[in-house]
This record gives structure tokens, C-alpha cells and sequence, in this order.
């Protein structure tokens, strides 16, 4: 008898508090972990349209407002995607805003239009995309190579930037005509405007680079440790041109998207776009110090300050106040990354 009560009692003693002490722990750290950041970025973004619903009705709860919500986000959404890669390597890039107003610049030359118009409107959508590779491999070549720090390295281009689409315009906004090229970049697809969807695929195909590829792995393992990644056999000068160009480029693509948006091309496109950019990608949980990058995160982030803006728009409030409340976010944002990041160190 006694037999019998001691080997049933063992099991039944043991195994169910062992397991009820790793459900809680396998929660804790799903939630803690990228679908938990992404989960609480959901809950902040549905509690905005909730709020832009309230208070503004049917103004903002519209199909229509929704497209213009996201067609808003496309632009600021691709600059903040190829920005993403760049912090995740443990660098910056605010010369964006400035390489995507030149891009609208070059394109939108009457040079360029007429030779578009005498043989294809697809030479002012490759033009900006040379002129943001271009940049970015300057960018990545001084900062790699040249061992300039990335802050002051992209500060000089995005002044550069700037003041060249200003010598070449002379300052005056240049209007586009080509009318194949109006036509492409002003096309819907099943109702959705074409932008939306070149942020869509932007945004996959940046997802597949950063999480599926060996591009994205040495992109993390850089901003993680440049050092331990170099002795680890990565050509980390290289892989860093790599990402910046990678950055010009997503640049390029938005200057095409703002010419389509705008039908101009002036210098003055582009202004501060790298700081909601990198607003954006930090709330969007990619750590400003590297070694993390999320691209859904990303998205997430540009449409949380897009449809604050709509929200503040639809109800006529102070665009200060609009500022001060993105600031808070930020802020907000970063101490999270902290105590995250304080956090998991403690715990290695």
C-alpha cells in the first residue's frame, strides 16, 4: 500500500508546478520579444483610430481618409524602411530628407523630361534611384572607409544635398508634364493608389532582406559588435557601403513617389523627413544603438505618427501640439529601449 501511494504521489508532486512555472516564463518572453513590441504598437495604433473615430465621426472613419492616411505613410514609410537597415548596423543617415528633394530635382529638370518624353518616362524614375545610390555610396564610402562619424558624414550630405538641388533649380519649383510619367506614379490597382503598394512592396522585400538573407544577419551582427563581427570574417567596411546605399536608394524611390504625389520637383521637398524617419524607425522598436531592426515595426511606427497627424488635422488642433505629442512619443519610445535593453543584459 505504501508502495502504491509513493509512486503515483512522485509525478503528481513534481511535474505539474514545473510546468506551471514555465507558462508563465514562455509568455514573458514571447511578450517581451519582438511579437510582444509589435503587439503593443497594434493596441497604440487601434486606440488612435478609436480616438479619430470619436472625436471626428465620419470624417475620419472613411475609406477615403484611411487611403490618405497610408498614402501619406508611403512616402515617409520607404525612407523609414531604408533608414531601418542603417540604425540596425549601428549607424545613422540624415541626409535623406535632402537626397529625396534632389532626386525631385534632377528628375523634374526640363532636360530630363524633354529626353523622357523623346524615349520613355521610365528615365525619370531611374534618375532619382541613380541619384540616391549615388549619394548613399558617397555616404557609405566616407563613413566606411574614410572612418568619418556617420552623424557628421550624413550631416554634410544632407547640407550638400540641399544646397545643390537649390543651385540647380535656382531655387523655383520645377513642374512636371511628362504625362507617362503622371500617369504611372497617379495609377490605382484594384482602387488603391499606387503608391500604397510601393510601400507594400518595399516593406516585404525589406523584411526578407533584413530576417530571411545573410544580408540581414550581418546587418544585426554589425550593430550588435563591428568588432566580433570583423574577427567573425564579415568584411564590415563593405557590408556598411552596402546599407548606405541601400538607404540612398529607398531615398530615390520616395523622391519618385513625391514627384507622382506632387507633380514638382523643388528642394525644398524633403525637409526634416529624416527625423520623423528616424522617429518612426525608433518607435517602431529598431534600438538606436544597433544590433536590432525590425521592418514591421517599422511600418507600424510610420502609421501610428500618420494617423496621430490625420487625428490632430481632422479636429483643427495646434500642429504644436501635434509636435509636442510626437515628442513625447519619442521619448517615451527611447526609455522603453533602455529599460528593454537593460533588462536583457542583466538577464545575459
Amino acid at each position: 500500500m505504501s508502495e502504491q501511494q509513493t509512486v503515483p504521489a512522485g509525478p503528481a508532486s513534481t511535474n505539474p508546478p514545473a510546468a506551471a512555472e514555465e507558462r508563465p516564463g514562455v509568455v514573458r518572453r514571447i511578450l517581451s520579444g519582438s511579437a510582444g513590441r509589435n503587439l503593443g504598437l497594434v493596441i497604440a495604433l487601434v486606440l488612435l483610430v478609436i480616438v479619430g473615430t470619436i472625436t471626428a465621426g465620419d470624417r475620419f472613419a472613411s475609406y477615403d481618409n484611411f487611403l490618405t492616411i497610408l498614402r501619406l505613410a508611403s512616402i515617409i514609410g520607404v525612407i523609414s524602411i531604408g533608414l531601418t537597415f542603417v540604425i540596425t548596423a549601428g549607424g545613422i543617415d540624415l541626409s535623406v530628407g535632402s537626397v529625396m528633394g534632389l532626386a525631385t530635382v534632377v528628375a523634374s529638370l526640363a532636360a530630363v523630361q524633354a529626353a523622357a518624353t523623346q524615349s520613355s518616362w521610365l528615365l525619370m524614375v531611374l534618375i532619382p534611384i541613380g541619384v540616391g545610390v549615388a549619394a548613399g555610396l558617397i555616404n557609405g564610402i566616407v563613413i566606411a572607409y574614410g572612418n568619418v562619424v556617420a552623424f557628421m558624414a550624413t550631416l554634410a550630405m544632407l547640407v550638400a544635398a540641399r544646397g545643390l538641388a537649390e543651385l540647380i533649380s535656382g531655387r523655383r519649383t520645377q513642374i512636371v508634364i511628362e504625362t507617362g510619367f503622371l500617369q504611372f506614379t497617379r495609377s490605382s490597382i484594384i482602387g488603391v493608389p499606387l503608391l500604397i503598394w510601393i510601400f507594400l512592396v518595399v516593406a516585404i522585400v525589406a523584411w526578407f532582406l533584413l530576417n530571411r538573407t545573410t544580408f540581414g544577419r550581418r546587418t544585426v551582427a554589425i550593430g550588435g559588435n563591428r568588432e566580433a563581427s570583423r574577427l567573425a570574417g564579415i568584411r564590415v567596411k563593405r557590408h556598411l557601403v552596402y546599407v548606405y546605399v541601400l538607404s540612398g536608394l529607398t531615398a530615390g524611390i520616395a523622391g519618385i513617389m513625391m514627384l507622382g504625389r506632387t507633380t514638382a520637383g523643388t528642394s525644398t521637398h524633403g525637409t526634416l523627413y529624416e527625423l520623423d524617419a528616424i522617429a518612426a524607425v525608433v518607435v517602431g522598436g529598431t534600438l538606436l544603438i544597433g544590433g536590432r531592426g525590425t521592418i514591421v515595426g517599422t511600418v507600424l511606427g510610420v502609421l501610428i505618427f500618420s494617423t496621430l497627424t490625420n487625428v490632430f488635422t481632422q479636429n483643427n488642433l495646434d500642429t504644436s501640439v501635434q509636435a509636442i505629442t510626437k515628442g513625447l512619443i519619442i521619448v517615451i519610445a527611447v526609455l522603453l529601449q533602455q529599460r528593454f535593453a537593460t533588462r536583457g543584459s542583466s538577464g545575459n
